[in-house]
């Protein structure tokens, strides 16, 4: 177990909520380019990073948040795969485009409540940083669930666990 943030400002996910996530992903992570764009903890970073991924990039703006999540990654010798950014979402992204990164996996485990996610989606498939057969998996409140948008991205899975909900988006094949 490594340090978690205190407080009400970040809300980590589930452990059954993290279970089924990977239980879905399980063939994807090894040798795969992942962002864990609000990362509290790092929980799902970290997961990916323990799990075969190439390269983890874990992001939150909030300057405990980042240092615990690159003091975890040493502690648990993941320190070469994963590197910390302490950004607002919008900045990281932009950021990370203008180094013409891509990801196969990217998890958004953003504020229910403020649209956040969905306007993480958009810049993320707009600015092409979902790499082909990649996937953004957006974990937010069942009865708010991200919108694909045609021409853009797609559903490719939706589960509930509880009031909580885990949607997995790809981009749309344009044909």
């Amino acid at each position: 177990m490594f340090e978690a943030p205190k407080g009400l400002d970040t809300r980590p996910t589930l452990d059954r909520v993290k279970e089924g996530i990977f239980g879905s992903l399980q063939f994807d992570i090894p040798y795969s380019d992942v962002l864990d764009l609000f990362s509290g903890s790092g929980n799902l970073g970290l997961e990916a990073a323990s799990r075969g991924a190439k390269r983890v990039v874990c992001n939150d703006h909030d300057a405990g948040c980042a240092a615990m999540i690159t003091d975890n990654a040493k502690v648990l010798g993941l320190d070469g795969i994963v590197s910390v950014l302490q950004l607002d979402y919008r900045d990281a992204i932009a950021r990370l485009m203008q180094r013409n990164e891509c990801f196969d996996i990217v998890f958004l485990d953003a504020p229910y409540y403020q649209n956040v996610a969905q306007n993480a989606c958009e810049l993320l498939f707009r600015g092409g940083m979902i790499k082909d057969g990649g996937v953004v998996v957006v974990e937010h409140d069942f009865k708010l669930p991200p919108h694909p948008i045609e021409g853009l991205m797609r559903v490719r899975k939706t589960k509930k666990y509880g009031i909580c909900g885990v949607t997995m988006l790809q981009k749309e094949d344009v044909l």
